[in-house]
């Protein structure tokens, strides 16, 4: 009962075919037969591999199991039905299976039985014949129609057996048969006026099934002319739709008959269907065929319209004629895009080629009409890749990027060749699903964080971003910071971040003055698989608050009150001392300012409140300041917000001499000022970075090799004369008291920043019975900075240590040793023998760059005499200074600034090393 033919064709190696047959009226579950089986496939795949049917082919009469490939009928097929008269009656499955894609068709032929017999449209059949008519005359019967067709189709017909009449089956060029009654015979109404017969149509099939109709001929009476049309057979072409109305061809035929017998009437024969009564109309007057309705190309391209003329005399006797109407094809139908399958999203990292979704596209109109053009709109990372006859498949055609584009609309437009060319589209949503592809980015590399020392531990400093432009888990940022050492502790013990928001938190309180800053890196990870992450660098930065209050360094005394000796014959300008002091804060925090707030209530005295300089203002009268003492009390104010003081307490004796009265505290206070100053000294040093005092120590192991050289040289020839001149007198510069005044210096001609220079030392009668004037030379050693500092070492040039010199660094200011202690001049005095354990304490100024107060010329001050203000030139003032320097003052200048630079840089181990 089932013939069963596989017909395989193969397109690229992913479609074939494959046909089977199935007789009509099957009923429910009759097997078809085994797609997968018949097509080879591994029957353990079917499942894995998605074995479906194409939804757009799916139809109620059969149905496949997907599990096992079985194709069986679900619905009761009824052929006549769904195909009519079609010769062919197909139905058509598309099944494919997935990874990779394979695409069968499957054509399931409905075979016909004789199931139904050949009927008549009347069960009783009249036909009219003319005595007249001459045998061979023939007349058109009623047809019978047979839904079945092939060999179950109608075959032919029978008629009783008669003497007048016999049938002639004639075959129609569509295939149908219709019979023709044959006059056998001449009739003769007054013998018999009417014959019934039985007309049988018999069909082909096995066993043949009839239908039958009564055949009544009745025999009227002579109307001897008959019409006749022009041709027997006409052949028009009609477009598709035509509207109704249009003329299909006007029939002529003649009758030869005059008045009703030659009037002739048109109509449509018998036989012909009722489907081209609906589409056609024929005026019985004229013979004019019209359209009736919209003929359909795609319905049908050929009608066969049977026409019949006959004359209105008694005993007419009818004419016919064949009509062939041949309808041509329009472009009326547009293409049709039917999607099977569409893919909801894919991936950013599909590989070009992935398919994305299967559509097929077709065309009802015929030839140029029919034939499409598939194309895809827009610049869309996709194409078309043609599958299996109209089939195609969508697939990726290039990279895809989420962040670029995270969904596309892709639009198919099919378009036929006709004209004018119709056009259809269809659009799809395509999603495409993120991929961890992008790591987190920050929104700078480098973050600088400034904070004020003495923060609230805990508190929040700063916040860190990073941005992601991937979705969801990939886009999930934490932050944490990475480890490393600060000082040499972890740096999760200064801040900390939260991992979600990044923000920054400190950990503890900043002091400026131990930490200036510190650099650590930030990690920015998302939470995709695998992981992603980068770096950024944040520099917290400590900004200063003026939270140290300056401390007063010198002059120190007993019990916090400094004694300085003030010589009854001083001059206006005097120099007392000086208040030195230091600020650990920076900047304005450690700019500080000198004022007197007690003790000089008569005004005897005047303070420089940028150097700090107590100087007297008048000379001291005996009468007017009855007092042997002043008690003064300086305050050292920074100039930061609010401003912070210290006071220093300084007792102003007043001496015959200074000498004597430097005698007089002797070996006595050497010890303790020597003890208080060193103490205050190691307490500033540790302040100085690491760095910076490994620096220092580099100098004073070089200071101490070049001192083992013992190697002295006049720089100049006019240093002192030459050298053998200035040292052969250096003998009396040790019993020689020196004052300030007595100093002069003068600049070599190879002055740098740093190296070596000689001083000579103009001697003068101040404070002694000498009065001539003798020449001492003087080694300093300068250093880049010597301008920043008051520091100095002097000391006579001896020959005999003259190669000391090649063992002094540059970065300090010194003298050669000799057996007898150097004199040091400073504040304007002589240091005594007894002060001499004292020198190195007492002759440098600590004063770090950040705490100077004035100009460099208010440093250079400090080397040379004060002018008195009075303007004239006295022994001690600074003019009588000026007559015995002459034209070198200017060059003075210049090396005292060089040495103030210097010596500010250095400490006290390197002035120690250098002595």
């Amino acid at each position: 009962m089932i013939v069963l033919f596989l017909l395989l064709c193969i397109t690229d190696g992913v479609v074939s075919q494959i046909r089977y047959s199935v007789p009509e009226e099957a009923g429910h579950g009759t097997f078809v037969g085994n797609i997968a089986e018949d097509l080879g496939l591994d029957m353990t795949k079917i499942a894995s591999r998605r074995f479906q049917v194409v939804p757009s082919s799916r139809t109620p009469y059969l149905e496949v199991n997907m599990e096992n490939g079985i194709l069986f009928i679900n619905e009761k097929i009824d052929r006549e039905q769904i195909c009519k008269q079609s010769a062919s009656c197909l139905l058509h499955l598309e099944v494919f299976l997935e990874n990779p894609l394979e695409l069968f068709r499957v054509e399931i032929e409905v075979v016909d039985i004789n199931d139904n017999p050949p009927s008549f449209p009347e069960t009783d059949i009249t036909v009219e014949i003319s005595e007249s008519a001459v045998p061979g005359t023939r007349f058109p019967l009623e047809s019978a129609f047979d839904p079945d067709v092939g060999s179950n189709a109608l075959r032919t017909y029978d008629i009783t057996t008669n003497n007048y009449f016999y049938l002639d089956v004639q075959t129609q060029t569509d295939g149908n048969k219709f019979a023709e009654l044959v006059l056998e015979k001449s009739l003769d109404r007054e013998q018999q006026a009417s014959h019934r017969y039985v007309l049988t149509a018999v069909d082909g099939g096995q066993p043949p099934r009839t239908g039958t109709a009564l055949l009544v001929v009745k025999v009227l009476d002579s109307n001897d002319n008959v019409p006749v049309f022009d041709q027997p057979v006409y052949s028009v072409s009609l477009q598709e739709n035509t509207p109704a109305g249009t003329l299909v061809i006007q029939l002529n035929a003649t009758d030869l008959d005059e008045g009703q017998n030659g009037e002739i009437v048109y109509s449509f024969s018998n036989h012909i269907s009722s489907r081209v009564k609906d589409l056609f109309a024929i005026d019985a007057r004229t013979g004019r065929i019209e359209v009736r309705s919209e003929v359909d190309f795609e319905e049908s391209s050929l009608y066969q319209i049977f026409v019949q003329a006959k004359d209105l005399g008694p005993n007419a006797v009818a004419a016919h004629c064949k009509v062939l109407v041949k309808i041509m094809d329009v472009n009326d139908n547009a293409p049709d895009i039917t999607f099977s399958t569409v893919t909801e999203s894919v991936s950013e990292r599909a590989a070009p080629g992935t398919v994305i979704a299967l559509l097929s596209v077709t065309d009802k109109d015929a030839e140029e009409n029919g034939k499409i053009h598939v194309e895809i709109l827009g610049d869309v990372p996709f194409k078309l890749k043609p599958s299996f006859r109209n089939y195609f498949t969508i697939v990726t055609d290039g990279p895809l990027n989420r962040e670029n584009a995270d969904s596309y609309s892709v639009t198919v437009v099919a378009r036929d060749t006709g004209t004018p060319s119709l056009a259809t589209s269809k659009s799809i949503k395509v999603q495409v699903s993120d991929e961890n592809d992008n790591a987190p980015t920050f929104t700078q590399p480098i973050y600088d964080v400034y904070v004020t020392e003495n923060n609230v531990p805990g508190a929040y400093i700063h916040a860190v971003t990073a941005l992601d432009p991937d979705v969801g888990q990939n886009a999930l940022i934490s932050y944490s910071i990475m480890e490393c050492d600060i000082q040499g502790m972890s740096v999760k013990t200064y801040v900390s971040i939260n991992e979600e928001t990044g923000y920054l938190y400190a950990l503890r309180s900043f002091d400026y003055e131990q930490l200036k800053d510190f650099t650590f890196m930030v990690q920015a990870k998302d939470a995709g698989s695998p992981e992603l992450l980068s770096n950024a660098t944040v520099k917290v930065i400590i900004v200063d608050q003026n939270d140290n209050p300056p401390s007063v360094i010198a002059p120190l005394g007993k019990n916090g009150t400094a004694r300085q000796p003030l010589p009854r014959s001083a001059e206006p300008g005097y120099l007392v001392t000086r208040i030195i002091a230091m600020d650990a804060d920076d900047g304005e925090n450690a700019r500080l300012s000198y004022s007197i707030q007690r003790g000089n209530e008569n005004g005897m005295f005047r303070m420089d409140w940028r150097t700090g300089e107590l100087r007297t203002a008048r000379r001291v009268s005996t009468k007017r300041d009855p007092n042997q003492m002043y008690d003064l009390l300086i305050e050292v104010r920074d100039h930061g917000q609010p401003p912070l003081s210290s006071t220093a307490s300084v007792f102003v004796v007043l001496v015959d001499s200074v000498v004597e009265d430097h005698r007089e505290r002797g070996t006595a206070k050497s010890k303790e000022t020597s003890l208080d100053l060193t103490l205050i000294l190691i307490i500033a040093l540790g302040s100085v970075s690491f760095i910076f005092l490994l620096a220092m120590i580099v100098l004073a192991v070089r200071c101490q090799k070049d001192k083992k050289l013992n190697f002295y040289t006049c720089l100049t020839s006019d240093c002192c004369l030459g050298c053998a001149t200035c040292c052969s007198r250096h003998a009396r510069a040790r019993k020689k008291k020196l004052s300030k005044s007595d100093i002069m210096l003068v600049q070599s001609a190879n002055v740098t920043g740093a190296g070596t220079a000689q001083v000579p030392v103009e001697e003068s009668g101040s404070f002694g019975s000498h009065h001539q004037n003798q020449n001492y030379c003087y080694q300093v050693c300068l250093t880049p900075e010597s301008a920043k500092t008051d520091l100095m070492f002097l000391k006579p040039c001896s020959p005999s240590r003259s190669t000391d010199t090649e063992h002094n660094p540059c970065g300090a200011i010194v003298t050669g040793y000799t057996d007898q202690q150097p004199d040091i001049i400073s504040n304007g005095s002589i240091l005594s023998s007894e002060t001499k354990h004292q020198r190195a304490e007492l002759s440098y100024l600590v004063d770090r760059p950040r705490r100077v107060n004035s100009s460099a010329f208010q440093e250079a001050d400090l080397v040379s005499s004060k002018d008195s203000g009075h303007g004239d030139s006295e022994q001690g003032d600074s003019d009588h200074d000026a007559t015995n320097r002459g034209h070198s003052t200017g060059k003075l200048s210049v090396l005292v600034l060089g040495w103030l630079r210097a010596l500010r840089m250095l400490s006290a181990p390197v002035a120690a090393a250098c002595l």
